[in-house]
């Protein structure tokens, strides 16, 4: 690991946040196993903590501590929809925090097509939590400067460009099938 990624691996550890571009626009995250963390990001975007955050990562492997055991032909319908502009609402496990589900039994989860996304989460070795770089209700953030000129110094801004995809990831729910975003 180059020394970038490790002070970057020490801001998160810290608590830090970061905006890292994704699919469609500037994601705003952070460390998700840091409640210090997921209360700042909460707080820097103004949002509602019920309605909890998800989660994007390389690949299935850094996503599986926070999802519950999955029935094989559900897991196999997430991963067949993976890399890609999909989230998962699937049952969180005991060890998933609060802040994450918004108080429900469920977290949200993605495997990022986004290529820097996905070399980040390989990078730092962990899946990072993912919502847009905004201020709750406001219009994402689709370049560093805007996201410097939204959140200032409390975010760590990491340069890129953004995916071609015009909206957010679609949003079904494994359990029903039922698609909560289109």
């Amino acid at each position: 690991m180059n020394g970038d990624a490790i002070a970057l691996r020490a801001h998160l550890a810290h608590g830090g946040l970061i905006a890292y571009p994704t699919e469609s626009c500037y994601g705003l995250g952070c460390d998700p196993r840091q409640p210090h963390a997921l209360r700042r990001l909460i707080a820097a975007k103004g949002r509602n903590a019920a309605k909890g955050l998800l989660l994007v990562a390389a690949d299935w492997a850094q996503l599986r501590p926070y999802v519950a055991p999955l029935p094989i032909a559900g897991l196999a319908r997430m991963k067949r929809s993976w890399p890609g502009p999909v989230t998962w609402v699937v049952p969180a496990s005991r060890r998933c925090p609060a802040l994450l589900t918004g108080g429900r039994s469920t977290v949200a989860v993605r495997v990022t097509a986004h290529p820097g996304a996905a070399r980040l989460c390989r990078t730092l070795g962990m899946a990072l939590v993912s919502t847009s770089a905004n201020k709750s209700g406001r219009k994402p953030a689709q370049t560093a400067a805007e996201c410097r000129r939204i959140f200032g110094s409390r975010v760590c801004v990491l340069d890129g460009r953004i995916g071609t995809r015009r909206r957010p990831s679609t949003l079904i729910d494994l359990a029903t099938g039922k698609i909560l975003r289109p």
